[in-house]
Parts: structure tokens; sequence; C-alpha cells
């Protein structure tokens, strides 16, 4: 082989240690310590907006778990939020959970604020105060464009007769 080819080579196989070395950290640094099992609760949103499975959940912006699946309840129209969460924090079971956006343009997570109950939520338990996701867009768009007042005619009162407008002189 030629001098260039084996430079090549010998950087491909840099390029591919690299990129196993990423992918191993990737599958590490991702992954959550409920290797030992994690507990299940479950949360209902009225709105979820771009949550999604796999998202975080953080209390004081540590992540402590990640959502595992969102689901429709047919009879109540609640989104149903079901989370692992780190067997080494035990939740007040009067915790808040919250949809919080990353960004404006990025994705969401779940923001648990503790309460101040003395016992715990029980694995299988269920958060009972919640907020759903706020939609940016649509607060940005009634600041925007705000509602139109009614109609007069709409409310009953008599309409506004328009001004009389002065003829033009002759010439």
């Amino acid at each position: 082989m030629a001098r260039g080819q084996w430079a090549e080579t010998g950087m491909g196989a840099l390029v591919l240690v690299a990129a196993v070395g990423f992918f191993a950290y990737a599958l590490t640094a991702g992954a959550i310590s409920t290797r030992g099992g994690g507990y299940e609760l479950h949360a209902r949103f009225g709105q979820v907006g771009a949550l999604a499975s796999g998202a975080d959940v953080r209390v004081a912006g540590v992540k402590v778990g990640t959502v595992t699946s969102i689901t429709l309840d047919p009879k109540t129209f609640f989104a149903v939020v079901d989370l692992s969460v780190d067997p080494a924090v035990k939740l007040p079971s009067d915790s808040t959970a919250k949809i919080t956006s990353d960004g404006l343009l990025g994705g969401s997570h779940i923001a648990i604020e503790p309460g101040g109950a003395p016992d715990n939520l029980k694995p299988g338990g269920e958060i009972e105060n919640t907020q759903g996701a706020v939609d940016l867009f649509g607060l940005i768009g009634q600041v925007i464009r705000p509602a139109t007042p009614a109609s007069p005619a709409a409310s009953g009162a008599p309409a506004p007769t328009p001004a009389a407008t002065p003829a033009p002189a002759a010439p």
C-alpha cells in the first residue's frame, strides 16, 4: 500500500473508534439510575403538549426519572402519564407535577415540586396535584391578535349612526 492509503486507513480507524466511544457514552449517560428497578407513579393532565415517552422527570432541575408512557383515559379524556422514578427519591404524597417546556422550541419535561406531607407516594401511586402544558403559541397569538369586542347588534345596543359626510364642492 502507498503511504497515503495507510494514512487514510488509520484516520478511518480512529474515527470509527471515536464513534464507538461516543455511542457507549450515550448509552451510559442517557440511562437513569433506575436499573435497580425504579418505582412507577401516575399523573393525570388535561394537556400534555409536546411531552413524549422518554422525557425527563426532574426535581429541582435534577433528573430523577423518565416518562414511560402516555395514554388517554377514554372516560375522562385526561392524559394518563406513567413515570419511572429513581428508588432513592422519596416524594411526599402532596407533591405537584407540572409539564414544563425546555425552551421556546424545545421539548418538554415533568417538573415535580415536593410537598410537605409526612407520608410518601407509594409505588403505583398517583400524583394528584398536576398542572398541564401551557400553549405558548396560543398565548402569543392572543397578545398579538386580541379578541375583537362583540358587535353592538349582538349585545342589543343600538348601532351607531354614521356621521354625515359633506358633499364635494362643485368647481
